[in-house]
């Protein structure tokens, strides 16, 4: 597991529990900053995950005719 898709499944749950404190509280605006700091969690996680197919598309011999 790389570094940024570490990062980003950290910033997923603590975005998780933002979002439910804030549904738990009923507070909406803690709820939808929950929400933004969960969804920037998985778009850097999948990041992560782009960069690892790139390293081992790059790892890879081409294919000759």
């Amino acid at each position: 597991m790389n570094r940024d898709k570490m990062k980003g499944k950290i910033e997923e749950v603590k975005g998780n529990i933002k979002k439910r404190a804030g549904g738990a509280r009923d507070n909406p605006k803690q709820q939808a900053e929950g929400w933004v700091q969960e969804q920037k969690g998985k778009i850097q996680k999948g990041v992560g995950e782009l960069e690892k197919k790139s390293d081992q598309a790059e790892r890879r011999e081409p294919e000759e005719d």
